[in-house]
């Protein structure tokens, strides 16, 4: 994904609705990690686990990740 267009989803990202869902692109640039350690943390339950909204579709609820992303920070000190 080019930096545009990432600097475009972390932007909206604020604006979703906490009941919508993203892909692992957005998760990919939210966190700043590989597909692998996404994929890895969610194994060990450190991230949210994905949901299947179809036989080939995965999802993260938007609530769900802000929640996650809010504590790391908050575990960070920052």
């Amino acid at each position: 994904m080019n930096q545009r267009l990432q600097q475009e989803v972390l932007r909206n990202f604020d604006n979703l609705p906490k009941t919508s869902y993203i892909r692992l692109p957005t998760i990919i640039i939210s966190y700043g990690l590989s597909k692998s350690t996404i994929l890895r943390e969610t194994k060990k339950e450190n991230t949210p686990p994905p949901i299947k909204l179809t036989t080939r579709t995965t999802g993260w609820k938007v609530e769900d990740i802000r929640q996650n992303l809010k504590a790391l920070l908050c575990q960070n000190g920052a």
